[in-house]
């Protein structure tokens, strides 16, 4: 977000006059001051207060904010009312103060001869390249009202798909969790109380009993401790290098060729790729810029370098379908499916059909995902839980037997 400064000066008539104005440097407050026939005296930028507290810290804008504001701003421009009184009420009506006081800055930018396009620009934490450009394309093709609809569609699209996937690793998560919870008490405070029992007595301990006392006394023990801290160094050292680009690369192409997992990050990716270049043809977005964005919003390094060899090689006069056919990515028939559309001049239709196809794909994907994975961690639970269950009874039946006799 563009930083807030404080500018003191006079106009033509000689009164002083002061206020604050959202720009992206000095010098552009200057300009915009001497275009209104104000001449600075003073410009500083305006220090932003720090809260300590969570509570007083700043909402986030979501992406639910994001559709609903694009939604009944297409309204009320398609209804006829102008850009800045459109915003006005906008800002007026959003219950979100971040988002409020961002669309307040972009009323006033544009009020001072700014395209709604470069104001949303000088708040890149709301507004992505993807949004900024297509409302640039709407602004010049005279058709905002259509390409916020589109915008719009294609957030909620792209929420559904998050929605999809997430949904599917909340189950797993949750029994894994609650799994590793419950084996790390047992470990630790029943298996202890039976040793200490088996002991006493003097019960010869069965192989499959002494294996679960071994794990017990270096769980409950210096183990314990070790496997908590390589745990945390491990996710630590594999997030640091995440953060690097050649650890992008490799993770997410190893992400890329595990079973099940692998075909559906794929599948993922086709079609934000498909729905993101169709959205953004569709609005007169130029196709060298609409593949630089589709790139950046890839998700996944190695798609990423795929979409960029492909605007480079349309750079060079061929078409999209040609090197994309020459990526592991993306399947004959996707490749197929481009290059008709580029015969035919209809290429955003064809990649919004691309991306309904494969959104289904996703979502049976996830199904079977969810579905195979259940009955894996059941049995998974099933034989753990049993081996510790039946390691602590096998010493009782033969202390049953000892005192039998």
């Amino acid at each position: 977000m563009s930083p807030a400064f404080k500018w003191i000066g006079k106009s033509l008539k000689g009164g002083v006059q002061n206020g604050e104005m959202t720009a992206s440097s000095k010098d552009e407050v200057i300009s915009v001051l001497r275009r209104q026939g104000i001449v600075p005296t003073a410009v500083n930028e305006k220090k932003q207060a720090t809260s300590r507290f969570f509570g007083e810290s700043k909402k986030k804008v979501t992406e639910k904010d994001l559709v609903i504001f694009t939604r009944q701003f297409a309204t009320l421009f398609k209804a006829g009312i102008p850009i800045v009184q459109g915003l006005d009420i906008l800002a007026k009506q959003l219950e979100n103060k971040t988002f409020r006081k961002v669309v307040a800055q972009l009323r006033g930018d544009i009020e001072t001869g700014s395209t709604l396009a470069d104001a949303m620009k000088r708040h890149p934490s709301v507004f992505n390249d993807l949004y900024v450009n297509m409302v640039a394309a709407g602004e010049t093709g005279g058709v905002l009202d259509d390409v916020l609809t589109r915008l719009a569609a294609y957030i909620e699209k792209a929420m559904k798909l998050k929605k999809k996937v997430k949904g599917a690793m909340i189950y797993p998560g949750i029994v894994i969790s609650v799994a590793v919870l419950v084996v790390t008490i047992i470990m630790i405070f029943v298996i202890p109380v039976f040793a200490k029992v088996f002991s006493d007595v003097g019960v010869a301990l069965p192989l499959p009993t002494r294996i679960v006392v071994g794990m017990s006394n270096f769980v409950a023990g210096l183990g314990g401790i070790l496997i908590v801290v390589g745990c945390t160094i491990t996710a630590i050292a594999v997030r640091q290098f995440r953060k690097t680009t050649t650890g992008r690369r490799t993770i997410d192409r190893l992400l890329l060729t595990v079973y099940i997992i692998g075909d559906l990050l794929k599948k993922i990716a086709i079609a934000r790729f498909s729905r993101t270049l169709g959205t953004l043809i569709g609005s007169g977005v130029p196709i060298l810029d609409a593949l630089d964005i589709c790139a950046k919003t890839a998700g996944n390094k190695v798609v990423e370098a795929a979409i960029l060899h492909v605007k480079k090689e349309v750079t060079s006069g061929k078409t999209i379908a040609e090197p994309l056919s020459q990526s592991y990515i993306f399947p004959s028939m996707v490749v197929q499916m481009i290059s008709v559309g580029e015969s035919t001049g209809s290429l955003d239709a064809m990649l919004v059909k691309i991306a309904d196809f494969y959104d289904d794909e996703v979502d049976y994907a996830v199904t079977n995902l969810t579905t195979a994975l259940e009955p894996a961690l059941m049995i998974f639970l099933g034989v753990v839980i049993g081996f510790i269950v039946v390691s602590l009874y096998l010493p009782i039946f033969k202390l049953g037997q000892v005192i039998g006799k």
